[in-house]
């Protein structure tokens, strides 16, 4: 079957919470229903909705990306103030993952954004970024991007030092200007900077749609959903609401258009999706593997651990009623389960073990799909 000449790679979902509109399925429904080689997820912040989109897209045929439109900071992660990111406290950037190792590095940015650098969004910052970078590709972003901001604030030479810093970090082959056309006219004035940037740099140029419902007759029902989100009403001629009504999923017919006067934007977006090749398995387990002591097995080390938390949060002496439900616990780590699920079970609790009171209950096996990637890709650099 022959595809369209377009990627959008800029796309919201459900999981852009009370901000994107389309859910999943059917987000992925209509990118077969156009044609699309491929489609790419980029929800603000998270990647709450990223394995159920890659199995849907993968059983409809459409080469899933992965990504996030991550929030940097305007400076350190652990900072707390507003400075140039306005109420936000940051800036946008469009990730998208290559391949495994950066499907490993997004997750780490995400998780870090959120238990580091959470001020309003979950925020990354540049040293974050230089650590994650391999595996990514990045889009330079949408009007609230730090190189946008810039060129809105009449500073075309910071804007292009920050371009140059992201194309260093991220390499050559894998940096993008990314440009957009809504029919805002900042973004106008922005995209003729952006592509001087471009041109002076040698980075090449992407247009996006930056898509946060499926159908233009969709607006409407968005801007109810961004007065929940800001707690407004639609009789609230003050409310916030986009300014136009263009960020939906267009066609590869619309999006030529849009670009006709710059064609390499739209060509682009399937060199894009050529360079980004995820591969994921879900026939076995991911969870991180862990070193014990030479003396130890997994279960010996895991039952020392719990022991020494047990005396730190009891003391010497916790009482039989605690020891005996204690023990009860630990008999059971070890008991009548396959090597296998035992050495997963061991490995991911004895780290935690230690630290979870009593009462509680050990980590099982649980939702095959979060800890096989979400939580197993974050515990671990395995």
């Amino acid at each position: 079957m022959q595809h369209s000449e377009f990627v959008h790679l800029h796309v919201h979902s459900e999981y852009s919470l009370l901000d994107g509109a389309a859910q999943l399925e059917k987000l992925v429904a209509k990118a077969k229903e156009l044609k699309f080689p491929a489609i790419a997820l980029t929800d603000h912040g998270n990647l709450f909705g990223a394995i159920d989109f890659y199995l849907a897209a993968q059983k409809a045929g459409v080469k899933p990306i992965l990504g996030c439109e991550l929030y940097v900071a305007p400076g350190n992660r652990k900072d707390r103030g507003s400075q140039d990111g306005g109420y936000e406290g940051a800036n946008h950037l469009t990730v998208l993952v290559r391949n495994r190792t950066g499907y490993k590095n997004l997750v780490k940015l995400v998780s870090r954004a959120f238990l580091e650098g959470f001020y309003y969004k979950p925020r990354v910052d540049r040293e974050l970024l230089a650590q994650h970078a391999d595996g990514l590709l990045v889009l330079s972003g949408c009007l609230n991007s730090e190189v946008s901001r810039m060129l809105s604030a009449g500073d075309a030479v910071k804007a292009r030092e920050t371009a140059g810093w992201y194309q260093d970090v991220f390499g050559k082959d894998h940096y993008f200007m990314e440009v957009q056309a809504h029919g805002i006219e900042e973004q106008e004035r922005v995209m003729v900077d952006t592509l001087r940037i471009a041109k002076s740099i040698g980075a090449p140029v992407v247009g996006t749609n930056d898509s946060h419902y499926l159908e233009n007759g969709h607006s409407r029902a968005h801007e109810a959903l961004l007065c929940i989100q800001t707690g407004t009403n639609l009789q609230d001629t003050q409310r916030f609401r986009f300014s136009t009504q263009e960020f939906y999923i267009k066609t590869a017919e619309e999006m030529a258009r849009v670009f006709a006067e710059l064609p390499e934007a739209c060509s682009n977006t399937l060199a894009v999706a050529e360079r980004c090749n995820l591969t994921l398995e879900f026939n076995q387990f991911h969870l991180p593997r862990y070193v014990v002591p030479s003396e130890h097995t997994l279960d010996s080390y895991l039952h020392e651990l719990a022991q020494a938390g047990l005396k730190r949060r009891y003391g010497a002496n916790p009482g039989d009623a605690i020891e005996a439900r204690w023990a009860s616990r630990a008999t059971s780590w070890s008991c009548g389960t396959s090597s296998a699920t035992r050495a997963s079970r061991g490995s991911q609790s004895a780290q935690g073990a230690a630290r979870r009171p009593a009462r509680s209950r050990p980590i099982a096996s649980g939702s095959r799909t979060s800890i096989r990637y979400v939580t197993g890709c974050c515990s671990s650099d395995s």
